[in-house]
């Protein structure tokens, strides 16, 4: 070994020593920190297919390919720097052996084939990587980029770190090919022979070159030990955790379905032996969200992938799905020497914390610890109410996070302390829980009109209390049964159903709201009282099957009242109403007028993965035998199916004003006339609402035709089928 390589191989081991300790005792913080989170005993079953979601995700890029050229460059990229790390291995004999490679599979020309390629493609991926990100910077403080809020330096710094370590193994094997020592012919290692060609001859080069790449590689691991709210660096080995213990999926195996419930000590808070001076109400300081939510924090990479999909961040609202997060985890990192003295804590016995340890707690740990988890600027909050309330849980920053946060579960986690301990929430919303705790209903209408929508159908409405067979229980639900327009889709409903010869029958007035709207404002007290209601009323009855309008209604009862004892087999009327088209039980026969595009519900769609059913209805109506007018057919909003725009009327919403910003539905109306359709077709009566609305707003305008219109799936059907 000559004096280069001594040199070398001194510097690159003092640097790896280093670097490995460090790196050590931030993973040992990094678990401390994730420990400090409640315990959620529902992140450990059905380990085969958490492995066979976490695999499929991560090495087949299921959701990073959502988005092909940014998923295809990224997943070179993760492979590259995969390989990187028996590169960089390799590079440790290479600074002491100018001639020496990996040892037993360095020798093998498929290894040096596969390898020379990986960093080929990595290469070229990092660059298109460091180009949208470029491309996308926002060029001023007002844009609202993907990129906004995010610690740009970090993500420059990671990727130019891999765009230096491929290039030094290239020159490493260049030099190698200039030497005459490398170990593969040229068509296992092209460019690095071609490379060869241009440099000259130099064992001590090889053993230089080794060395800058393992001082970048460690010096890399040492920022990033040294900065441990780092998410764009530690998300490469954080994902694979996070996407692991993601929640269990929803119906079917996939979509958000049901809400997380409410939790006490890792079990579901049963309000009828709850203890408030000893359970857990929501959350109200970050240590009471549960460790996976600690692990969500850590894991974010900055993406900005569900800032750009948020309704409220693109209307110009406060909230940001990957602002919040990043909030909550540097609060979390910055409080923890106060938690992990024992700070916070009831300290009797053996879990005392000295005064001596709390005496230790660095200034700036304790000035976090004082700070609430919601308050306004004035009172320093973490996150500001705006922010909180602006949510319509749609759920589009889940679906698009290449990682699996669970933003929506905390947000709601949060909702749910604001609204049961400190009566603070939007005024406005009083009413509607007001109206469903004394009325049964958000609208504070009379139980006794649930059943005025049957009046003028020329055919009787079952009801269940009348007795006789059924086969699907038609849950109503409080939209179709007291608001105006919704009454029309219910109607329509009934009308096909009956046509079709579909054995139904109502609950009528004993039907009560499911709760939904209180669940997700965050009084899970109220939607327990309702759903223990419309479980006892169901299960009494010997409902089996149901069929619902309401997209709300139908993940509520489908995904979430099994939480309570209630299995049922649930189904959205679009999709009960595609098996009857598709069986030949209803034929369409009039041509529509016009093109038509569809709005995809975020509880039926995202939630629920019901995509196709709307649009094999509406596929038929345009296909008539008769022929479809001039015109006419199904066109597509740039945004639909699983990146479609909410309606701004979820997680409450609906009974919320909206101050900041422009109108979620203004904006969802806008795309949805870019089309030039004379119908706009929904699914939910909330969608109904909210569209109708704003397309109404657009005629007053003059912004709009006076012939389009806002109408349900099933109104579409019925006017096709009937002569």
């Amino acid at each position: 070994m000559g004096p280069v390589q001594i040199v070398a191989t001194s510097v690159a081991a003092a640097i790896t020593v280093v670097a490995v300790a460090l790196v050590v005792r931030t993973v040992r913080r990094m678990l401390a920190v994730v420990r400090l989170g409640q315990p959620d005993p529902s992140r450990g079953g059905d380990r085969a297919q958490r492995l066979k979601t976490m695999l499929a995700e991560t090495l087949g890029h299921t959701r990073m390919l959502r988005w092909t050229v940014v998923g295809a460059a990224h997943w070179f990229v993760m492979i590259a720097f995969i390989a990187l790390s028996s590169l960089v291995l390799e590079a440790y004999f290479e600074v002491a052996v100018p001639d020496h490679g990996l040892p037993l599979i360095g020798g093998w020309s498929l290894y040096g084939l596969l390898t020379e390629w990986i960093g080929v493609l990595g290469f070229i991926g990092i660059l298109v990587l460091i180009g949208i990100r470029l491309r996308n910077l926002p060029s001023n403080p007002e844009r609202r980029s993907r990129f906004t809020g995010s610690t740009m330096w970090q993500a420059y710094y990671v990727e130019y770190t891999i765009l230096a370590v491929l290039l030094c193994g290239f020159f490493i094997r260049g030099f190698k090919a200039a030497n005459d020592t490398l170990e593969w012919p040229v068509w296992a290692a092209p460019v690095s022979h071609a490379l060869g060609g241009v440099l000259p001859a130099s064992a001590a080069a090889v053993s230089l070159v080794a060395m800058v790449k393992i001082i970048v590689s460690m010096t890399w691991v040492i920022v990033i030990a040294s900065n441990i709210t780092m998410g764009v660096a530690w998300h490469r080995f954080l994902a694979f955790f996070n996407i692991y213990f993601k929640r269990s999926p929803g119906r079917k195996g996939s979509g958000l379905g049901a809400l997380r419930p409410m939790t006490s000590e890792g079990k579901p808070l049963d309000f009828e032996e709850a203890d408030p001076e000893k359970d857990q109400f929501g959350v109200a300081q970050v240590e009471q969200f549960t460790w996976k939510g600690m692990l969500d924090f850590t894991t974010c990479t900055e993406c900005g992938r569900c800032q750009s999909q948020c309704p409220a961040w693109n209307t110009g609202k406060p909230l940001s799905p990957k602002l919040l997060i990043l909030n909550l985890r540097d609060h979390a990192y910055a409080k923890a020497p106060y938690l992990l003295a024992g700070g916070g804590k009831t300290l009797t016995g053996d879990e005392k914390a000295t005064q001596e340890q709390l005496a230790k707690v660095d200034v700036l740990a304790l000035a976090e610890a004082e700070r609430p988890l919601i308050g306004g600027v004035d009172e320093n909050g973490v996150i500001d109410p705006d922010v909180l309330w602006s949510c319509t849980t749609c759920g589009a920053c889940v679906e698009q996070c290449p990682v699996d946060i669970e933003h929506v579960d905390h947000i709601v986690d949060m909702r749910r302390y604001q609204v049961l301990i400190e009566s603070n929430f939007p005024t406005e919303a009083g009413v509607m829980l007001r109206n469903l705790e004394n009325k049964g209903n958000p609208w504070g209408a009379a139980q006794s009109t649930r059943e005025d929508w049957t009046k003028g159908l020329d055919f009787p409405v079952p009801n269940v209390a009348d007795g006789g067979d059924f086969e699907y229980l038609f849950w109503v639900g409080c939209a179709g049964a007291f608001e105006d327009r919704a009454k029309k889709t219910t109607r329509a409903v009934a009308t096909l159903l009956n046509e079709a010869g579909v054995s139904f029958a109502i609950l009528g007035q004993g039907e009560t709201c499911t709760g939904d709207p209180a669940r997700r404002i965050g009084n899970e007290f109220v939607f327990q009282m309702l759903a223990q209601q419309n479980v006892e009323t169901l299960n009494e009855a010997g409902v089996k099957k149901i069929v619902a309008t309401c997209p709300h209604c139908f993940n509520t009862l489908a995904n979430e009242y099994g939480q309570l004892g209630g299995h049922f087999e649930v189904i959205h009327h679009t999709q009960l109403l595609a098996q009857l088209v598709s069986a030949g039980k209803l034929t369409p026969i009039q041509p529509l007028d016009g093109a038509v595009t569809y709005h995809d519900p975020c509880y039926l769609g995202r939630h629920n993965r019901v995509f196709a059913p709307p649009r094999e209805v509406l596929g038929a109506v345009t296909a008539t035998a008769d022929g479809a007018a001039d015109g006419a057919g199904l066109v597509e909003m740039d945004r639909f199916a699983e990146r479609s725009f909410c309606c701004g009327a979820g997680g409450a919403r609906m009974w919320m004003e909206e101050r900041i910003g422009k109108r979620i539905n203004v904006e969802r109306v806008e795309e949805a006339l870019s089309t030039g359709a004379k119908t706009v077709a929904v699914s939910c009566p909330f969608c109904l609402t909210m569209l109708g609305d704003g397309v109404t707003g657009k005629k007053a305008a003059g912004a709009a035709p006076d012939d389009v219109e806002v109408v349900d799936v099933a109104s579409v059907l019925l006017r096709a089928v009937q002569k």
